[in-house]
C-alpha cells in the first residue's frame, strides 16, 4: 500500500493557554500538500495565528503533533525548523540591527556561509523591492517595508514549506499583487503555502483548497472544485427589463425561480447557459438595461457555514 506524504500535516492539534477555559484550538487536523496554496479562513480569535504559530514551533502544542518533512516539529524541532518559512503578521525585529546583518545573522542557523548570505541578500532584497535598504537599521523601516524584510528572511534558506499569517495586510495594492506571483511562483516550484488572510478575494482567487476554522475547531475543508460548485449553486442573474410584462415573467419562470423588485428580476437555479435567456428575451422584443451574474462570496459561503451575521473576516488574526 502507497501512502500519500504530506509536505505539512497538522494532526489532532489542540493548544489550551488555561487549565479551565476552552481551548485556542481543539483537534485541529489538515494537510498542505506538494505545489498547494491552502487559504486559512476564520473570525477574529477563531485561531488561525494559533494554529500558524504551533506550527512553525514558536509555541508548543497542549496535544497533537505538526509533521514538516517527516519531522515532528516538538521532537525533532531543529530538523523540522529548516524546511520552514514563516512570516507573521507583525514582525518583530531588533530596531538596532541593519537589515543586511540581521540576514547573515540568520544565515548562520541555516549554515549558508557569509559570502553566500550577502549574495542572496541582495538577490532577496531585489526580489521584494528593498534594494538600496540593506545597510540601514529596521528601525528606520516602515511597517510595509519591515513586512518585506521578514518575507526576505524567510526565503533567505528556500524552505519547502511556508506559514504566511495575515501577511496580505497593510499591503497595497502592487505589493498585494507581488505577493500573488509571489505565491503563485512558490506553488510552480513545489513549495506548499498556508496562507491565512481577511481579504477573501485573495484567498479565494489564488487557493487551491481553503480551510475553515471557527472557534477553534475545522467547520470545513473544501477544494476550489467544490468552492466553484458553490458559487454556481448560489449563483443569480439580475435583469432590469425595461417593458417587462407577464409574458416575459411567464418565459423566466420556465428557466428557473423569480424574484421580483419592480423592473429588476432575479432568477436562481437556472440551469442553462445565462446567454441563452438574454437571447431569447431580446429575440421575444424585451429591452434589457441590466443583465448580470452575481454569485455569492466566499464571506458570504463561510458566514452560511457557521451561522455568524454581520461581522467581517477583518482585523487581527488570533
Amino acid at each position: 500500500m502507497v501512502f500519500a506524504i504530506f509536505m505539512l500535516k497538522f494532526d489532532s492539534l489542540t493548544k489550551n493557554f488555561t487549565r479551565h477555559g476552552n481551548p485556542a484550538i481543539d483537534s485541529v487536523t489538515f494537510e498542505v500538500k506538494d505545489g498547494e496554496i491552502v487559504g486559512f479562513v476564520g473570525l477574529n480569535g477563531a485561531g488561525k495565528t494559533t494554529t500558524i504559530r504551533v506550527g512553525c514551533g514558536v509555541a508548543l502544542p497542549t496535544s497533537g503533533t505538526v509533521v514538516v518533512e517527516g519531522h515532528d516539529i516538538v521532537k525533532q524541532k531543529a530538523g523540522a525548523s529548516k524546511y520552514i518559512g514563516w512570516v507573521p503578521e507583525f514582525p518583530n525585529f531588533e530596531q538596532n540591527a541593519t537589515a543586511q546583518d540581521l540576514m547573515v545573522y540568520f544565515a548562520g542557523y541555516h549554515g549558508i556561509p557569509k559570502e553566500e548570505a550577502l549574495k542572496r541578500t541582495q538577490d532577496l532584497f531585489q526580489r521584494v523591492n528593498l534594494s538600496g535598504f540593506e545597510k540601514k537599521k529596521l528601525r528606520t523601516y516602515s511597517q510595509g517595508m519591515k513586512k518585506r524584510f521578514s518575507l526576505a528572511a524567510a526565503l533567505l534558506p528556500d524552505p519547502k514549506n511556508f506559514l504566511f499569517d495575515e501577511i496580505l495586510n497593510g499591503l497595497d495594492p502592487q505589493g498585494i499583487r507581488f505577493m500573488r506571483w509571489l505565491m503563485t511562483d512558490l506553488k510552480q516550484r513545489g513549495k506548499a503555502v498556508l496562507l491565512s488572510s481577511h481579504i477573501l478575494t485573495e484567498v479565494e482567487n489564488i487557493s487551491d483548497r481553503v480551510v475553515f476554522i471557527h472557534k477553534g475547531k475545522i467547520v470545513k475543508v473544501a477544494t476550489r472544485g467544490e468552492l466553484s460548485m458553490i458559487e454556481s449553486a448560489s449563483a443569480q442573474l439580475k435583469m432590469v427589463i425595461q417593458n417587462l410584462n407577464d409574458d416575459a415573467l411567464g418565459y423566466l419562470r420556465t428557466m428557473g425561480e423569480v424574484r421580483v423588485e419592480g423592473n429588476t428580476i432575479w432568477l436562481s437555479n437556472f440551469v442553462v447557459d445565462p446567454t441563452q435567456i438574454s437571447t431569447e428575451l431580446i429575440k421575444r422584443g424585451f429591452l434589457i438595461r441590466e443583465f448580470s451574474l452575481e454569485k455569492s462570496s466566499l464571506e458570504e459561503y463561510f458566514f452560511k457555514l457557521v451561522g455568524a451575521q454581520g461581522p467581517t473576516l477583518s482585523g487581527n488574526a488570533s
